[in-house]
């Protein structure tokens, strides 16, 4: 029995999860069924490892979390950082004041191996405990620091995530997958692409034997790089646009829809469904 691909990747939110952050029982099945065949499964998400924790169930205990668009891979059943590629200290405290400078009215803030830092007056959409740190940027950002988050209040988001691009693209990776007017800066060559592939090559696995599934811009160049790829219908145009197929919506469970066809699975049935050649 030889399976179609050896990895399966999949970004998590507009992806892999329903619109309300779960993941429902066909979708575990078709997870659970496919590394019963020996294949690996990786989350490749944007997300901190803040936010993965109630998911690494989800993983399976032998698998492996691509967060922060890259700059971090998790091991889950040690739940312990493999690898991490952060961003220089020197150079983000540069790419923070040329963003200062060129669009007044910028705040930052920091995801690190350690957690999450702001600057006072960050607005994150999502709910932060009282315990986070906040103060100036030059004193948060760390030797651990793996994002650079930019926010503005009152610049539509594309507009604002151009400008970021132009005047500090040459020093990071800027990406912007949430809504509002929040870029998102790694390290310079650090995407989700760049870190699957370097996990990759660490399990001896090519390109070619990677399937790959996303929905925002930052899955671009995943979707590029792997062998196959599919955009779910509910992606972004560009995403649509690039990707070797479209899969039904994250609400449609479209992640598993696909898996059973590929690897031929019996739908919530933790086994092929017939020999695979």
């Amino acid at each position: 029995m030889h399976p179609p691909f050896r990895l399966v990747a999949t970004d998590l939110d507009g992806t892999l999860l329903h619109i309300d952050g779960t993941v429902t029982e066909r979708t575990r099945a078709a997870l659970t069924a496919v590394e019963d065949l020996g294949v690996t499964v990786v989350f490749v998400t944007g997300r901190p490892i803040r936010w993965m924790t109630h998911l690494w169930e989800y993983v399976g205990e032998h698998g492996l979390a691509v967060c922060s668009n890259g700059g971090v891979v998790y091991d889950v059943p040690r739940r312990a950082v493999r690898t991490a590629r952060p961003i220089p200290v020197e150079v983000g405290l540069e790419v923070a004041d040329l963003i200062h400078t060129a669009v007044p009215g910028t705040t930052f803030a920091l995801e690190k191996i350690s957690g999450f830092a702001r600057e006072s007056g960050f607005m994150d959409p999502y709910a932060v405990p009282d315990d986070v740190e906040t103060g100036p940027l030059r004193k948060l950002f760390g030797a651990d620091t793996v994002k650079l988050l930019a926010r503005h209040e009152e610049l539509a988001p594309e507009a604002f995530w151009a400008e970021v691009e132009r005047v500090a693209g040459h020093l990071v990776t800027t990406t912007s997958s949430s809504l509002g007017a929040l870029v998102e800066m790694s390290a310079e060559g650090v995407t989700k692409a760049s870190t699957l592939a370097m996990l990759c090559d660490e399990l001896g696995i090519d390109a070619e034997q990677v399937v790959a599934f996303g929905d925002m811009p930052n899955d671009l160049a995943m979707l590029q790089w792997a062998g196959a790829s599919y955009a779910m219908a509910n992606a972004h145009p560009s995403v649509r646009a690039a990707a070797h197929g479209t899969a039904p919506s994250n609400e449609q469970d479209g992640v598993a829809a696909v898996l059973e066809e590929l690897f031929a699975l019996d739908p919530l049935r933790r086994r092929p469904a017939r020999p695979l050649s």
